[in-house]
């Protein structure tokens, strides 16, 4: 390891400016600093035996922290913002007021429209946080949960109905858990597809409709329920092979390091 005497200490924050900062002594180890690229570059840039500085760690937590206000997770607030909102606005005037109603469906439409764009926008902006990932899912199932129950209460909607939805809404995300040291489940393009169909009826029973359109969203309903049971098993199915799959690969590996 070479030295740098204690003279050249106050230069090498100019050598790390440089790119190269040369190993230090324990009498100039306190003057020492690197550049924000080396703080955030794999450890495999600091010298072996040493470790990193614990103002780096500081700083990375801080980063981290300030990255959870980010346009995506302030959508998911607003979410969660708007369920009080949706229901305060579903049962004004008794909830039978076409005018409340409409009101409860611009929230309601709002909600769905900010679950489309979060999500992409995490994705897409590197923005996904494990706020996001929590609170996004809590959102989802709020908004939802309380249009089925305000419904179901007003007497709009058999409540047979609210029942397989959230039914199959929180079974599913129990499921996630269960198997998550196995794997994620991945979202498909049939459980897309009855998230947009379960908003569109439910959106079509907040506004007081009439004639073919209260007849259009009785079957917009029945295809949601439809798509709403056939994914469910189908994620059960996937649940059960990744589990096996997990299990297979767990006692592959215990098998491998024994032999």
């Amino acid at each position: 390891m070479t030295g740098v005497p204690a003279s050249a200490a106050g230069g090498s924050s100019q050598a790390g400016a440089a790119g190269k900062v040369s190993a230090m002594g324990s009498s100039a180890a306190g003057g020492s600093r690197t550049s924000g690229a080396e703080r955030d570059g794999a450890e495999a840039g600091v010298p072996d035996g040493t470790k990193p500085a614990r103002g780096g760690k500081i700083v990375a937590a801080a980063v981290n922290q300030a990255s959870v206000w980010n346009i995506a997770n302030f959508l998911t607030m607003l979410r969660l913002v708007l369920v009080p909102v949706f229901v305060a606005l579903m049962l004004a005037e008794g909830g039978y007021d076409p005018a409340w109603r409409s009101f409860a469906w611009a929230a309601f439409a709002v909600a769905m429209i900010t679950d489309l764009f979060d999500g992409h926008l995490a994705r897409t902006y590197n923005l996904v946080t494990d706020f996001g990932k929590i609170a996004d899912p809590i959102a989802d199932k709020a908004i939802m949960g309380a249009a089925l129950i305000c419904l179901s209460a007003l007497g709009d909607l058999p409540w047979w109905v609210t029942g397989v939805i959230l039914g199959r809404e929180l079974g599913i995300t129990l499921l996630r858990f269960l198997v998550i040291r196995y794997g994620v489940i991945p979202a498909s393009r049939g459980g897309k597809l009855k998230t947009l169909t379960q908003g569109v009826a439910v959106g079509m029973y907040i506004l007081a409709l009439t004639g073919w359109l209260a007849t259009l969203r009785f079957w917009v309903m029945a295809a949601a329920v439809v798509l709403t049971v056939v994914t469910g098993l189908d994620y059960v199915r996937q649940a059960i092979v990744l589990r096996r799959r997990g299990i297979a690969e767990r006692k592959a590996a215990l098998e491998e390091t024994e032999a």
